[in-house]
């Protein structure tokens, strides 16, 4: 079966930490999925997993003397960094990161990574205070602002000191889609893309609002899809509650008249408008400064309606593609066209959120896209997957736009 990374050269690199032994796993998935890969290691890798067993599963040359020779004469950290498609540096050390950030190149993993034509992705693994302490924190900042290498941040759980905490390298799906991601074409290179996301708050006073249930997932997933092909992204949230993508800018805000500015103001220089953001329809009319008290069995909230961000800003920039998102419990197509043609959006995505599988605070979502010409039901699917399709279709619309 064909595998994603079929016909790719992938170099895998290791440095000395305990989970250099799960570089073994990491080598034979990256087998499966088609890549030939090669190995280079630190002197430190040595001492946890030995060459020669990288060598027996690649059946590829190991390489962990940085001053080493081809058979031909050629330097071989030079040659390795023009064959490959990617390097992944698994584990990815405190130290290794430091020297890849000064620019260092003193062993077989950091020359091979400075000759690298190819992208390169970095996966942790430390004690926690190493991790959180403020050098390694400017050293993998320094990586990711300079756009070198994307990094697979470390997870929690049990670490070789006996201790917990953040520092555990991250699980191998997590490193598979950063290596999917990377190899992404960057067909959207050059492209403006705004990416509304999570659960607008309406105050009623200093500590109640009202919400819905978004956690703002599906915007992230969004944001780090047009990322990783190219996109300059602007990401406008309300409260997530997932951590925010690295590598894109941020804009908070709370409430719907907030993200409603933040829209006006991005839009006259954005190319693609994708509202993923779950808005407040409505606000109470009423905003106390102090905290309501109980003042009875009953109270009475009145409301008003919030304005329609699409509706209000359908004319700003008549060049801008704009997507749109229909989160519906019943009639979801029906719903769902009537907004397409209503809000003048060129992509509508709908779906129904009183799925427990789909929709809301899940890792997944089943989605159908419409145009008002076609449409397109997507299985089931992890939600960056689902925002790599309608970005497929985005990709598909602004083509179209240019060839016309």
């Amino acid at each position: 079966m064909a595998g994603f990374l079929d016909g790719k050269n992938v170099i895998l690199g290791v440095a000395g930490g305990i989970a250099a032994y799960k570089a073994v796993e990491l080598c034979r998935a990256l087998q499966r999925e088609g890549a030939t890969v090669r190995v280079a290691m630190t002197e430190g890798a040595k001492a946890f997993v030995q060459p020669l067993t990288f060598a027996a599963l690649t059946r590829q040359p190991v390489l962990h003397d940085v001053m080493s020779l081809a058979a031909d004469g050629s330097i071989d950290h030079v040659e390795w960094g023009h064959w490959a498609n990617l390097m992944i540096v698994a584990p990815a050390t405190a130290d290794v990161l430091a020297r890849l950030a000064a620019g260092m190149a003193n062993d077989s993993v950091t020359s091979v990574a400075l000759c690298l034509q190819a992208p390169l992705i970095l996966c942790p693994a430390m004690e926690p205070h190493m991790w959180r302490h403020p050098v390694t924190a400017r050293n993998v900042q320094t990586l990711r602002t300079l756009s070198l290498a994307q990094v697979v941040e470390p997870e929690e759980g049990a670490l070789a000191s006996g201790r917990s905490g953040v520092g555990r390298l991250a699980a191998l799906p997590a490193i598979l889609d950063a290596v999917r991601a990377a190899l992404r074409p960057q067909d959207l290179a050059g492209r403006r893309i705004l990416v509304t996301a999570g659960a607008t708050q309406e105050p009623l006073d200093p500590v109640r609002f009202i919400s819905n249930g978004s956690t703002g997932k599906m915007g992230v997933a969004l944001a780090e899809a047009a990322r990783s092909r190219g996109a300059n992204v602007t990401l406008l949230h309300a409260p997530l509650q997932v951590p925010s993508p690295a590598g894109v800018t941020l804009k908070s805000v709370k409430t719907a008249l907030q993200m409603l500015a933040g829209v006006e103001a991005a839009l006259p220089e954005t190319d693609v408008l994708i509202m993923a953001a779950a808005v407040s329809d409505f606000r109470p009319a009423e905003v106390h400064a102090q905290k309501v008290k109980k003042g009875g069995a009953e109270q009475t909230l009145h409301l008003v309606a919030n304005p329609d961000l699409l509706m209000t800003t359908k004319n700003l920039n008549p060049r801008c593609l704009r997507v749109g998102f229909a989160a519906e419990t019943e009639k979801v197509r029906e719903h769902a066209l009537e907004k397409l043609q209503r809000k003048g959006l060129q992509l509508m995505v709908a779906n129904d959120v009183s799925q427990t599988d789909a929709g809301f605070g899940v890792d997944t979502n089943r989605v159908l896209l419409l145009d008002g010409k076609t449409e397109s039901a997507l299985p089931l699917m992890h939600k960056l997957d689902v925002a790599h399709a309608i970005l497929d279709r985005v990709v598909q619309m602004l083509g179209a736009r240019t060839q016309g």
